[in-house]
């Protein structure tokens, strides 16, 4: 079964509701692979949900729905954890950012998840963040959805 990666801001679409949850859910819904997630995609997505819940974009009802959904799905195996080593994954960034982030402007945590990506040797890697788009086809992962 191969490798399949998202970043946070497909996470976010597909457990909460934005512009691009309905391209996100149809991903899902056409999909037969789980997604591959790292402990990185399990916090940074968290902290998402609870900094839109400060800026109030969503209630704490809804932040909780989200986060429980996220759970189930971990212990249906719709998502896959995977353990990676930090050290390994860090190492790779170093790399990647030395080499794309004062031309392409890359953030520190689009650059791990492409790192954690690349470390697992990932199939194909989902985001909706056009930055980490161009990030992810440079170093030659292919993107969808």
């Amino acid at each position: 079964m191969p490798t399949i990666v998202a970043d946070t801001s497909f996470l976010f679409s597909l457990y909460g509701s934005d512009v691009n949850s309905a391209a996100a859910r149809a991903w899902i819904a056409d999909s037969s692979s789980p997604i591959t997630v790292t402990p990185l995609n399990r916090y940074e997505l968290t902290n998402a949900v609870h900094f839109a819940t400060f800026r109030q974009l969503i209630t704490r009802d809804e932040a909780f729905a989200t986060l429980t959904a996220f759970e189930a799905d971990m212990q249906a195996g719709l998502l896959q954890p995977a353990q990676r080593d930090l050290d390994a994954v860090v190492e790779e960034a170093r790399t990647l950012s030395n080499t794309y982030t004062a031309n392409g402007g890359h953030r520190s945590f689009d650059i791990l998840h492409i790192g954690s990506a690349r470390t697992l040797q990932a199939a194909l890697f989902l985001t909706f963040d056009t930055n980490q788009k161009k990030l992810a086809a440079a170093v030659g992962l292919p993107i969808g959805p």
